[in-house]
């Protein structure tokens, strides 16, 4: 791994964090879900526009139409619904906790559920990064966090968790490139929420500078900024590799909203974070010398 990605990794890690302090200022003056699925909106148009300006096709083959439909309902609208609609009641750094939780869950269900090989290293990841989340949880909960945000946010975690593992494999070949289906997913995503926004949210927005300034921050730079280095980071040095960076989303997610929105951060909370990364890194090098 070069210079070149290791700053492109840090800079993904870095801008999709941030976006768990973004969006807690969002929903904290506009309804969550019409927030979300007007940033959808935006993000997918914008991106769906370049791909077509680059000479990429709509024309997508039946499995990469499958796997954008179900990361549209499960990634945009039910994991990031769930996590908006959580961070009205609990704070950010609790939402990039669980949030960097998934791919702890994505492994540990693969190993259970379809017998993928996890090597000694692998399941000591997935137990240390588990316990790390028990660690932090068990305080906050002591604390008084509200539960039912905590749930949601555990349930949006679950949901793009068994979202990647149900298009595995699914979303090569046929036509289209990734930055059409990235777009394509944000119009799926933008489109459920609208319509479930329309039945529950009562739409009394009053636009400040503050609410202006988060809202174009996060359709720009975790919308669009993060995906795209994200895929130039995946075609450099490939997924496996690339996924490792997510070890840095627990540290970078709370030193952001500890910043930012001033969030209280204690030892429990250094010290899960700690474990939680560690695991995660665990795991991600654990898959690399798997698929030597």
């Amino acid at each position: 791994m070069d210079l070149r990605a290791i700053g492109m990794g840090l800079a993904f890690a870095l801008m999709w964090s941030s976006a768990f302090t973004s969006t807690h200022i969002i929903v904290a003056e506009a309804p969550p879900l019409a927030a979300l699925a007007l940033r959808f909106a935006l993000s997918g148009g914008i991106g769906i526009a370049l791909a077509l300006a680059f000479g990429q096709s709509w024309r997508l083959s039946r499995a990469q139409w499958r796997a954008t439909i179900i990361f549209g309902i499960c990634q945009n609208a039910l994991y990031l619904g769930f996590n908006w609609v959580a961070m009205t009641t609990v704070e950010a750094s609790v939402a990039a906790i669980i949030a960097s939780t998934m791919p702890l869950i994505v492994g540990a269900l693969g190993w259970i559920v379809f017998r993928d090989r996890i090597p000694l290293l692998g399941i000591a990841g997935l137990i240390a990064g588990f316990a790390g989340v028990g660690i932090i949880m068990g305080a906050r909960l002591q604390g008084g966090i509200d539960p039912f945000g905590l749930g949601l946010c555990v349930a949006g975690a679950l949901a793009l968790a068994v979202a990647t593992l149900t298009v595995r494999g699914a979303s090569g070949g046929g036509g289209g490139g990734v930055l059409m289906i990235v777009g394509l997913q944000m119009l799926v995503g933008s489109v459920s929420l609208a319509v479930v926004s329309a039945f529950t949210e009562h739409l009394d927005v009053t636009v400040t500078p503050k609410l202006a300034l988060a809202f174009t921050y996060t359709v720009i730079v975790p919308g669009l900024m993060a995906t795209w280095v994200w895929f130039r980071l995946v075609g450099r040095i490939g997924a496996v590799r690339a996924a490792t960076f997510h070890f840095l989303t627990p540290v970078f997610g709370v030193a952001i909203a500890w910043a930012v929105l001033g969030e209280h951060v204690d030892w429990h909370d250094a010290l899960g974070v700690l474990v939680i990364a560690g695991g995660i890194l665990a795991v991600q090098i654990s898959k690399q010398e798997a698929r030597r």
